[in-house]
């Protein structure tokens, strides 16, 4: 019997109606989807959209639309089943900051945005169904700006906090807990992801 190939959004639908309703299913054999040459065409297509510079290997979009999409695709595809294809390292940039700093940057070829593209597609949805409605950081088509109090938190007027990061707090944080006296760093610890403030 053979199965018609269905498209990258049903697929998607799919894979999420199965997380969102059966929390405990163990997904396997994804690996056989990101190779699909669909998932593959709408990975290049969302990576294309994004523009985006040239990685280590030089190679821009304009040429590999000059050399043939479908042919860098179809190498790809042959690749990922035959489970040799092998990242390419990244291209490393360095961006200036304020006050004299600099931000490291690193670039993939575009070929490896396409494959990591595609495997964000077909796993997203899995974890798309386990995010609490009120995330937003790193979620697509989310953000902050849209986060607005609930009905019940207004007429309480009791504001929560779900997640506070300052620019640059991730590296001084270790710095800073150093800093703080044991009582202090065990009352920070016993913060929940919702705690009322």
């Amino acid at each position: 019997m053979i199965k018609t190939s269905i498209g990258v959004q049903e697929l998607r639908t799919r894979i999420g109606h199965k997380a969102k309703t059966e929390p405990c299913h163990r997904f396997w054999g994804l690996y056989r989807h990101v190779w699909k040459m669909e998932v593959l065409r709408e990975a290049y297509r969302l990576a294309r959209e994004n523009q985006g510079a040239p990685g280590v290997d030089g190679v821009t979009f304009k040429q590999i639309e000059e050399q043939g999409v479908e042919k860098l695709l179809k190498t790809l595809s042959q690749e990922l089943q035959e489970q040799n294809y092998r990242a390419l390292p990244c291209r490393e940039e360095s961006i200036p900051k304020e006050g004299g700093k600099v931000r490291g940057l690193k670039i993939p070829a575009i070929r490896d945005r396409v494959v990591q593209g595609a495997v964000r597609l077909v796993m997203e949805p899995i974890f798309e169904a386990d995010f609490e409605p009120g995330s937003f950081a790193y979620r697509p088509r989310r953000n902050v700006p849209i986060c607005e109090p609930t009905e019940t938190q207004e007429a309480e007027g009791t504001p929560r906090v779900d997640d506070v990061e300052r620019p640059g707090s991730i590296r001084t944080m270790g710095s800073i807990s150093r800093l703080q006296s044991p009582l202090e760093q065990n009352r920070s610890n016993r913060w929940s992801r919702n705690s009322q403030v």
